[in-house]
């Protein structure tokens, strides 16, 4: 098994799911979690005070076969997200971005985990399509939105305006 940490991007459906914290006390809250999650993946009995989590006493009913725990993926292009993921994951998931602004990212946070005594390994969420010629694969890509409409790219658009995630934020910037 492997886990995906997302700490969450859009405030009003995390509002919705009854979690009302800002981007930076979401990351606060996440740091907090993989502390003692760590802890108690690795068969430690937990007890934690923060500003988010008071935990007594908390371990797991059933330990993880992975041992001495699952790995952990997590991305986050903001500073305190990579800082996070210096601190406690094993692979760090970085969007397509430019070339340079992944390659700086990366530098970044294995840089931090250096700091922290760890290494990282890398990753990245790409979405490509491969054709004999650049006309097939535009064809294909168009093809694979051909029933999204003006009013679908409309409502996407606000739902990612609202959106508090500076990853998602670089996306948007990219050139079409």
């Amino acid at each position: 098994m492997q886990i995906n940490v997302v700490t969450g991007d859009d405030p009003v459906e995390l509002a919705g799911d009854g979690l009302h914290l800002d981007h930076h006390q979401r990351y606060e809250l996440t740091d907090e979690f993989l502390a003692v999650w760590r802890a108690i993946a690795s068969g430690e009995l937990a007890n934690f005070q923060g500003d988010y989590l008071n935990i007594q006493d908390g371990k797991l009913l059933f330990p993880p076969v992975q041992k001495p725990y699952p790995r952990l993926w997590f991305g986050g292009s903001s500073p305190i997200a990579q800082n996070i993921a210096a601190k406690h994951v094993d692979v760090y998931l970085t969007w397509g971005e430019s070339p340079a602004q992944a390659a700086e990212k990366i530098a970044t946070v294995r840089r931090w985990a250096e700091a922290e005594g760890r290494t990282l390994q890398f990753g990245i969420r790409l979405h490509v399509i491969v054709r004999e010629t650049e006309s097939e694969a535009w064809d294909a890509a168009n093809q694979l939105i051909r029933y999204v409409d003006d009013e679908a790219i409309s409502k996407a658009q606000k739902a990612y305006a609202r959106m508090d995630s500076v990853g998602q934020r670089r996306m948007t910037q990219l050139p079409h």
